[in-house]
């Protein structure tokens, strides 16, 4: 499966952005999906990840409550919608499929990744 991220940009501290994670060769159906990013300088970190066929979603701690990752109807399309964005969330933004079994909180798992798109959250 290939992915293709898009939808980063620069926002206002306080603003919103929705990512969006493009499969194609085949759907999400049977994968787990992931968020990760990674800032100048740092490691890449897990941002919110969940099983296709699951009912349970991930999140950092970081973004708790102002991240919130969706499906999109056609099994084609994930979302990630970042709200009250802070500086501290400027990255690039990775989506990234693996098979639904093990640790979805680690990157090493992912079989599969987007390109980044970048999210620069500045005044």
């Amino acid at each position: 499966v290939q992915l293709q991220a898009s939808g980063g940009g620069l926002v206002q501290p306080g603003g919103s952005l929705r990512l969006s994670c493009a499969a194609s060769g085949r759907t999400f159906s049977g994968y787990a999906v992931g968020w990760f990013r990674q800032a100048p300088g740092k490691e890449r970190e897990f941002v919110a990840a969940f099983r296709w066929t699951g009912d349970r979603t991930y999140y950092a701690d970081s973004v708790k409550g102002r991240f919130t990752t969706s499906r999109g109807n056609a099994k084609t399309t994930v979302y990630l919608q970042m709200n009250s964005l802070k500086s501290d969330d400027t990255a690039a933004y990775y989506c990234a499929a693996r098979n639904p079994g093990g640790n979805l909180l680690e990157p090493g798992g992912y079989d599969y990744w987007g390109q980044g798109t970048l999210v620069t959250v500045s005044s």
